[in-house]
């Protein structure tokens, strides 16, 4: 369930919902008719729900609660002190909500290991605190014998972590359409199948013999995990393991396997679920790194090609602009007629613009060698002028409306005849872009706005970069195009070679900026770079919101 997919009011009964259906569902061997049971993984869909609405996801937790002890359990503590009792477990839980949110709020939570590691020891911690005080609030109400405490605490506290950190990955995923679609690209294969088949297999072996043998073929359900772990990273590792637990649940409890430390069962089956997190984000890690080089590889391969190129075009340049200074002077010793001055001016403006293009090749030439800028305070107003007064002539030619926003009085340090590339190239892709479009509905905008440290819309004084935005009216661009756009040689023009945006975005990094893309069904590209006055305190990436 993403908070971004439904609106609110479908949302809050939907999740009290499912979280009601998931406690009916694994309200299995419970203790003295309470919640105590061997896997709860109702707090996972809980956290998921905190870490997506914050504190407004108190009042739906605390309504799901307490609906849970009502039509699943039939209230055994009595109306007053359920409420009570779901307070606490709403303020406990809340608090461990609130810590995720802050250590994981950005998004990432399962990007590394060391992410993971700091997951499972807050998740541990949280989950035992709130058990103990509430184990405590139930002992002191009578409703557990004093001296079970400490087994029952062990019980339920195993129980709720192994939910969270069994249960909480997957449903992670599934909170967002971005991780919904990451998880079906993933295991939407027919490997799959392979996997989840041995899964059943291996359950019906070791629950079909572990009557009499306890826990010794365990380990045989390591080997569904570490194929889904090898094979499909962390995406297939969260779906496994959360197959595995509702296996073992479900035949656990159709055997009737009274030998059996459910308890123990469930811890081996947390360690059976870690190492295979650890393994699946190691696998995404390599795959990453690998995919990285490829990409170095490739704009290594860019960059020397249009260092090549830049080299091959400074000598035409630097004769187109001698061919044009020796017209000139023809035309000052020669009486050419009525036109001669409209003829000097063009060879004039020939002359300028050759000039301009052969400091572009080189400047370019130097960049991809050796990395050079020259660096100054270039005014966003006088750039995003400069560079649409280039377009004037084919803008009215393709019927194009262009609109130019109000720009703010700010200077970037930057490089001006690169970042004038870069923004001639983004207004080049975006007429091109909206050619495709009827007369009349062919549209181009030009924005900026400030940015905070984090890339959130800034107000004045306190940015620390420009956002410049190209929006256009064309087809936009799609997810998948999204996720290739920036590779070098590809491209959405049949004569395109593919580079432009890529040493582009290379111009933006090299500055301590970036360059991104939009999904949407209009073209929106964005640029963002340093303000002069913060550039001079150290240069710092900014990304997309």
């Amino acid at each position: 369930m993403s908070a971004r997919s439904l609106p609110r009011s479908l949302t809050f009964p939907a999740f009290i919902a499912l979280y009601v259906l998931f406690d009916w569902a694994t309200y299995i061997d419970p203790l003295y008719g309470l919640n105590i049971t061997p896997w709860n993984p109702d707090p996972a869909l809980g956290l998921v729900f905190w870490l997506l609405h914050g504190w407004r996801a108190a009042l739906p937790w605390y309504v799901a609660l307490v609906l849970g002890e009502w039509l699943v359990r039939g209230m055994p503590a009595g109306l007053p002190l359920t409420l009570l009792l779901s307070l606490w477990l709403v303020i406990g839980y809340g608090m461990l909500g609130a810590v995720l949110k802050r250590a994981f709020g950005g998004g990432g939570v399962f990007d590394s290991r060391r992410k993971l590691f700091e997951w499972v020891l807050i998740v541990v911690g949280g989950t035992l605190f709130n058990d103990v005080v509430y184990m405590s609030l139930l002992s002191l109400a009578g409703l557990i014998p004093s001296g079970e405490w400490a087994a029952v605490v062990l019980r339920f506290g195993i129980g709720d972590m192994v939910g969270v950190l069994v249960s909480m990955p997957l449903l992670w995923m599934l909170s967002s359409a971005e991780g919904r679609g990451r998880l079906k690209s993933t295991v939407w294969r027919c490997e799959t199948l392979g996997y989840l088949a041995l899964a059943i297999c291996v359950l019906a072996f070791v629950f079909g013999t572990i009557a009499t043998s306890e826990f010794k073929h365990f380990y045989f359900l390591f080997l569904p995990v570490i194929w889904a772990a090898s094979r499909q990273g962390f995406y297939g590792t969260a779906l496994m393991v959360f197959v595995l637990q509702l296996g073992i649940g479900a035949l656990v409890k159709w055997n009737n396997a009274v030998n059996i430390e459910v308890a123990q069962l469930q811890m081996l089956d947390a360690m059976l679920a870690l190492v295979g997190f650890s393994l699946g984000i190691v696998v995404d890690e390599l795959r990453r790194v690998s995919n990285d080089l490829k990409q170095s590889l490739r704009l290594a391969a860019a960059g020397e090609m249009a260092a090549a190129l830049a080299h091959e075009l400074n000598q035409p340049l630097t004769a187109l602009s001698a061919y044009g200074k020796a017209c000139e002077h023809l035309i000052e010793r020669t009486d050419v007629g009525p036109g001669g001055e409209m003829l000097k001016n063009a060879v004039q403006r020939m002359i300028a613009e050759s000039g301009r293009a052969a400091d572009v090749v080189r400047r370019l030439r130097d960049f991809f060698r050796t990395g050079a800028m020259r660096l100054e305070p270039v005014e966003v107003g006088q750039l995003v002028s400069s560079v649409s007064q280039q377009f004037f002539t084919q803008l009215r030619q393709h019927g194009v409306q262009l609109t130019v926003e109000e720009m703010p009085p700010l200077a970037m340090l930057a490089d001006r005849v690169q970042v004038e590339l870069v923004l001639r190239n983004l207004l080049a892709n975006a007429l091109d872009a909206v050619q495709e479009r009827p007369a009349g509905q062919r549209r181009i905008r030009l924005s900026a706005q400030l940015l905070d440290r984090k890339g959130r819309l800034a107000g004045e004084g306190a940015g620390s970069c420009v956002q410049l935005s190209v929006e256009d009216s064309g087809k936009g661009v799609s997810a998948e195009l999204q996720a290739r756009l920036f590779e070098p040689f590809v491209s959405s023009k049949a004569t395109g070679l593919g580079l432009g945006l890529v040493l582009s975005r290379a111009i933006m990094e090299a500055h301590g900026g970036s360059l991104w893309a939009e999904v949407g069904e209009q073209g929106i590209f964005r640029m963002a770079l340093p303000l002069a006055r913060r550039a001079e305190e150290g240069q710092e990436h900014y990304v997309a919101a």
